[in-house]
């Protein structure tokens, strides 16, 4: 307990979640405070190169073994299964309607890459190893919830959803944040270290700056998503949004205890399974279920998942990790 505790402590005042918390509060404040969406996009597109290609150079010198093939298999399986369960505890915990249930369980198999970041960051600020390919685990496990949802669909006979068409898997597979950091993992494997050293004056360096900057700029979206979801953000639906990322983080312990990952690697499939998506899952759920309600599952991920585990639970998932792995 004191080890967490510590470790909380820490982590709430780290310059990382202390920037989205100036954020949340000047949103809620109402503040004129405001990001420029280009800038914000920007600040996205470098920090999903950066830890690709990281990840990437990792992986170079690191190797190809069966462990990194086996990881990736868990990822993608913990993808699937999560949403089914997420389906089942808002069909218990809500009234959501089944369109909106498996909206949001797309998002809860899916990943946060942002709140995967803020993971490996307080991992190196406390000098925690972790297994260099799990960014690649990342990118593994952005589809195959969307494929999920679709599926919880079709088994209650609706036609609500468009099915899977050319442009919905258009919308999986080429999905700008997906691509970009499948492509920037590739680049970073095919040039390793020596690529990594050539330009680490610029993903190494600056990285933790941009992360407080875009942080701050999640911090105001979120603070804008809760203050106009009081009609939807019932009590059901905020426990749900605390209960579902301690569950998944239970599945991503199990897949990384029985892979054998270093303790690092085990809080880092936590996180994964713990995390909800706002980015990629959001823009395939406009075209496959159109008539979802965007605000319900935006402000879920963003505005009360997104923070929970920034503050509460990536300590709790370090914590356990290190206590089950003697790390």
């Amino acid at each position: 307990m004191s080890e967490f505790l510590s470790l909380a402590g820490q982590n709430l005042l780290s310059p990382i979640i202390l920037s989205f918390v100036l954020g949340l509060l000047a949103s809620l404040a109402r503040s004129d405070l405001n990001i420029p969406e280009a800038v914000a996009k920007g600040m996205s597109i470098y920090l999903l190169f950066a830890i690709g290609f990281k990840g990437g150079a990792s992986v170079a010198s690191y190797g190809l073994d069966a462990r990194l093939g086996f990881t990736l298999l868990a990822g993608v399986v913990l993808s699937a299964l999560l949403p089914v369960i997420a389906f089942g505890l808002l069909q218990v915990m809500t009234k959501m309607s089944r369109l909106d249930a498996a909206a949001v369980a797309a998002h809860y198999g899916s990943i946060s890459i942002v709140t995967f970041v803020a993971a490996t960051s307080v991992l190196e600020g406390r000098g925690i190893p972790s297994e260099g390919y799990m960014v690649a685990v990342a990118a593994a496990m952005e589809a195959p919830a969307i494929l999920s949802a679709l599926w919880l669909i079709s088994r209650g006979g609706g036609a609500d959803s468009k099915g899977m068409d050319s442009t919905l898997m258009r919308e999986i597979m080429l999905n700008g944040s997906i691509v970009l950091l499948v492509g920037a993992f590739a680049i970073g494997w095919i040039t390793g270290e020596q690529g990594l050293k050539e330009i680490s004056s610029f993903i190494v360096n600056p990285f933790k700056g941009v992360l407080c900057l875009f942080l701050l700029d999640m911090g105001l979206v979120a603070g804008r998503g809760l203050r106009g979801g009081g009609g939807i953000l019932t009590r059901g639906v905020l426990a749900f949004g605390v209960v579902m990322p301690l569950v998944g983080s239970l599945f991503g312990l199990g897949a990384g205890l029985m892979l054998g990952l270093s303790s690092g690697g085990v809080a880092l499939m936590m996180v994964l399974s713990a995390s909800a998506s706002y980015i990629a899952v959001p823009a395939a759920m406009r075209v496959a279920l159109p008539e979802a309600n965007p605000s319900l599952y935006l402000t879920l991920s963003l505005g009360v998942t997104f923070p929970f585990n920034l503050t509460i639970g990536i300590p709790l998932y370090v914590g356990i990790a290190m206590a089950l792995t003697g790390g």
